[in-house]
């Protein structure tokens, strides 16, 4: 597992949550015009929750409560695990997640402009590459588990 994310990355993160609060789903529907421009990674989303503003809206409901118990993770571990499982029902792959980094944090500044400065990107980086780690490694554990199975 990653290491823990510095004291200074984790009071960044905490201190955006009013800002995700008040802003969360026009970032994720952001995200996910940008990440779209992908059919393969399209292909992966159930479009209707995209197009009913369902997806983008539990997706800023989820980094809203990342931002809020990022020095809590005990907090998030239901939420993660709902994740990993959803993740693995529909097939997202390690290879994915540096699409959504890429699609993720440029969204932060294309919604926020200036306010989303070069520190606030890079502690969401971070951030970010620190949950998504975690999640990798759970959702290889079930693949490989499913695999093991098949044998």
């Amino acid at each position: 597992m990653a290491a823990p994310l510095s004291p200074q990355t984790s009071a960044i993160v905490k201190a955006t949550a009013p800002v995700l609060q008040q802003h969360g789903v026009a970032i994720t529907t952001r995200m996910y015009e940008r990440l779209f421009v992908n059919d393969e990674v399209r292909a992966l989303f159930d479009q209707a929750a995209q197009d009913s503003g369902e997806q983008p809206r539990r997706l800023a409901a989820a980094i809203l409560g990342y931002a809020q118990n990022v020095d809590k993770l005990q907090n998030l571990m239901p939420v993660v695990a709902r994740m990993v499982q959803r993740h693995v029902e529909t097939g997202v792959k390690a290879e994915h997640y540096p699409l959504v980094a890429d699609a993720l944090l440029p969204a932060i500044r294309d919604v926020l402009g200036d306010a989303a400065t070069d520190e606030v990107l890079a502690a969401w980086g971070e951030a970010y590459w620190f949950l998504a780690d975690i999640l990798i490694g759970k959702e290889r554990d079930i693949y490989t588990q499913q695999a093991e199975a098949v044998d």
